[in-house]
């Protein structure tokens, strides 16, 4: 029995792990022949890494063998030419335009109210009745008719100085101007109290950190001819405050009443201070 189990002093350790056991299973195969296998691993990525490296400069050495020579070239530089002097041609000065021609103003028709030189109406004398005929006329109780007379007309007032009539020339109105002095000052419905109230009540103050204090800036627009709001500007000193008092301006749809000038709606420019209390 001793005899049996006592091993080979010339055995592997892989046929005493594999002793008296199975050794058609594969195992046995793949551990006497794993050595082997990645020698020859070993010796084959060596070699082709070696190839790999080589290849570049072999083909660097091919390209430069087969290179052609390179030529020189005389390159002799040829005598430059020296410039012209460029003679500007003078232009002679033109003429100035003629200023345009002057608008004539529209003359205003002035109606004069004459008056009339009166003519004197010829006067009619009628002589009076003779003596018998005015002896004929009797005084007693009963009513007889007496000889007339002419009626006295008084002459016509003399001519007077003539008035002359004055007609006022109001100036023409621009529809595309912007006026700052106008007749009617633009309005809002319910005054500018109301629209400051909706401006307050519009404005988003979370924009702003909260400790700035008094923040001031002047909020200006233009009333349109038809009463909506344009070209809303702030010029402060405080940038997210004129960023939000331009948006709130914008933001109110209610339409103004226009500026007017001769009872003509015109564009009129409208500045509003506008002053918030911080802390």
């Amino acid at each position: 029995m001793a005899e049996d189990n006592a091993y080979k002093s010339n055995l592997t350790l892989d046929e005493i792990v594999f002793e008296n056991r199975n050794k058609a299973y594969g195992a046995y195969d793949l551990r006497t022949s794993y050595r082997s296998v990645l020698t020859k691993s070993f010796i084959l990525g060596t070699i082709l890494f070696l190839v790999a490296a080589i290849t570049p400069f072999v083909i660097m050495k091919i390209k430069q063998m087969n290179a052609k020579e390179a030529t020189e070239v005389n390159a002799n530089l040829i005598d430059i030419l020296p410039e012209e002097p460029i003679i500007e041609e003078v232009v002679e000065d033109e003429p100035p335009p003629p200023p345009p021609p002057k608008e004539e103003e529209p003359q205003q028709e002035v109606i004069q109210n004459v008056v009339p030189e009166p003519v004197k109406a010829p006067k009619v004398e009628t002589p009076p009745p003779p003596i018998t005929k005015q002896l004929e006329t009797t005084t007693g109780l009963i009513a007889q008719e007496g000889v007339k007379t002419p009626s006295y007309t008084p002459p016509p007032p003399p001519p007077g100085p003539t008035k002359s009539t004055t007609v006022e020339v109001k100036p023409q109105v621009s529809e595309t101007q912007v006026y700052t002095e106008v007749e009617q000052l633009a309005e809002f419905p319910g005054g500018i109290n109301s629209f400051r109230s909706k401006v307050n009540s519009s404005f988003d103050t979370s924009v702003m950190d909260g400790d700035e204090g008094t923040v001031k800036t002047e909020v200006t627009f233009v009333v349109e001819r038809d009463g909506s709001i344009t070209d809303v500007k702030a010029n402060g000193s405080n940038k997210d405050f004129n960023a939000e008092a331009i948006r709130t301006v914008k933001s109110i749809k209610n339409k103004w009443a226009p500026a007017k000038i001769n009872g003509q709606a015109v564009r009129y420019r409208f500045r509003m201070p506008l002053t918030m209390q911080f802390e």
